[in-house]
């Protein structure tokens, strides 16, 4: 008879740790030419621009307003209390014509007694040489009366206010009942302003809405680069797509500081006046600094500069090597370069991601080859160098 051996049955344990083992040997062969392979890792290229003859233009933008160019104030000549007012905002009005009166009973009276001692001393005159007695001290009489009756009379006169120019009134600071100080008519260029105010900027004031300009401040850093006679262009914020040529007028000698930021007010006269543009209206002033043409020049984000000293990093045998360059006319993206570079080489731009960007001829301004400027658009925030 013949006797069968049952063998035992694997055990669970003993198929997992086999399992277990497979798996080991197969990510040991998976990894193993990761480490043992070739290396890789790429280079980085550095990205770069060729020097190149472009168009380089230097602007400054800032903001400002429109004014009236010529304005006047109108103030009593008299002190008193307004009697009459003729003049209301918008009215167009002629040189010379009444715009107000304040009460001048008080003054018409002291008229009336200056003339009155006036008769009296030119009676003792008369009565002194009939006499045949000295009428000298009777004739100074008459001198000192004469000079009274012509100041009451010119005070009888100043309670009648009138405009000193003709324009529009833009604003009548006072009404009946108020009162009305003495300071005389003045009339002169506009210094900015116009609507508000109290009677030491004139009870009615005028403007010739007619003749336009415009006032802005500009930052001390291009105030040293400005002469009167640059070119400019003028744009309306509420006016989309209007625009005027313009020419600096004057730029004040005074800076003004405000929260420690040092700007000199400009003036600019418009060479022409926009049919919807009004005293007040905000604009976009832009100057035309200078313009260098068929320049050598680079982009602006090429160039390092601490003080004076102005570095770029030129491309030689495939590295970059710094070099020292002196510069021209510096706008926002491009700048011209005097002495340092030749036309041809390539200049190596920050790393900052981006793609090339070639000089153009088009007033200075790069011309983004598949994108924008390398690093992000043109730096400088609103002008376009020195």
């Amino acid at each position: 008879m013949r006797v069968r051996r049952l063998l035992p049955a694997p055990s669970s344990s003993l198929v997992v740790n086999a399992g277990l083992g497979v798996a080991v040997l197969l990510g040991a062969a998976l990894a193993y030419p990761a480490f043992t392979g070739p290396d890789r890792s790429a280079t980085t290229e550095p990205r770069t621009l060729p020097v190149s003859r472009a168009t380089v233009t230097s602007v400054v933008s800032v903001a400002g307003s429109v004014r009236s160019a010529v304005t006047a104030n109108a103030v009593f000549a008299t002190s008193g209390t307004v009697a009459e007012v003729l003049a209301t905002v918008g009215d167009s009005v002629t040189e010379g014509q009444v715009l107000a009166r304040l009460d001048a009973t008080v003054v018409e009276r002291e008229l009336a007694g200056a003339e009155a001692d006036l008769t009296a001393a030119r009676d003792a005159v008369e009565r002194a040489a009939g006499n045949g007695d000295s009428s000298t001290q009777a004739e100074t009489a008459v001198v000192q009366a004469e000079l009274a009756v012509a100041e009451a009379r010119e005070r009888v006169d100043g309670a009648t206010l009138t405009a000193p120019m003709a324009g529009t009134v833009v604003a009548v600071n006072g009404g009946v009942g108020d009162s009305g100080d003495a300071g005389g008519s003045t009339g002169g260029t506009a210094t900015g302003g116009s609507s508000t105010g109290s009677t030491s900027a004139g009870f009615v004031q005028i403007a010739d809405l007619d003749r336009l300009e415009v006032s802005a401040g500009i930052p001390e850093a291009d105030a040293t680069s400005l002469t009167v006679g640059m070119s400019a262009t003028v744009s309306w914020n509420a006016l989309p797509g209007t625009t005027a040529g313009a020419r600096l007028a004057a730029v004040d000698p005074n800076a003004t500081v405000t929260n420690d930021v040092v700007t000199y007010g400009i003036t600019l006269s418009l060479d022409d006046r926009p049919e919807a543009a009004r005293p007040g209206q905000s604009v976009q002033v832009t100057i035309s600094l200078g313009t260098a043409e068929n320049v050598v020049a680079v982009s602006a984000l090429a160039v390092t500069s601490i003080g004076n000293r102005h570095t770029v990093s030129v491309l030689e045998d495939g590295a970059p090597v710094v070099r020292s360059v002196e510069l021209g006319l510096q706008g926002d993206q491009l700048v011209e370069v005097t002495t340092g570079l030749r036309e041809g080489e390539r200049v190596v731009l920050p790393s900052t991601g981006g793609t090339d960007t070639q000089p153009d001829t088009d007033g200075g301004r790069g011309r983004p080859a598949g994108g924008g400027l390398p690093g992000g658009g043109a730096p400088g925030g609103g002008r376009g160098g020195r």
